[in-house]
């Protein structure tokens, strides 16, 4: 169970600084890291704004999935499918979550 408190935690941190620069509006629109549509990798405006909202989100998912993996490693005493199942089930509902609202937030923009 310890590895996969080490996976479930480096995926957290991860997601943490890969959204950093998002926010920062330091990711320039390109076809390999950020928000890629064509309405956002056709408008830097648009792809900027987009991407440090869902940035946000990404630093809100990591954050979640860290208290998680942690909280739960000591909460669940040993119930590796449990544990491996609630954890995958976070990080994948948090993120679906800041996909929807990050394409909501995109339809706002296009709407101006």
């Amino acid at each position: 169970m310890t590895s996969l408190l080490i996976l479930y935690t480096g995926a957290g941190l991860l997601l943490i600084i890969l959204a950093v620069p998002l926010i920062q509006r330091r990711v320039p629109p390109n076809i390999w890291y950020g928000f890629r549509l064509p309405q956002t990798l056709n408008d830097p405006e648009i792809w900027y704004a987009v991407n440090e909202y869902g940035g946000r989100g990404l630093l809100w998912v990591g954050v979640i999935t860290l208290v998680t993996a942690v909280g739960l490693y000591f909460v669940l005493n040993g119930n590796v499918e449990l544990y491996a199942s609630v954890c995958a089930s976070v990080i994948l509902g948090s993120m679906l979550v800041d996909v929807i609202l990050s394409l909501r937030y995109l339809g706002t923009l296009k709407k101006k």
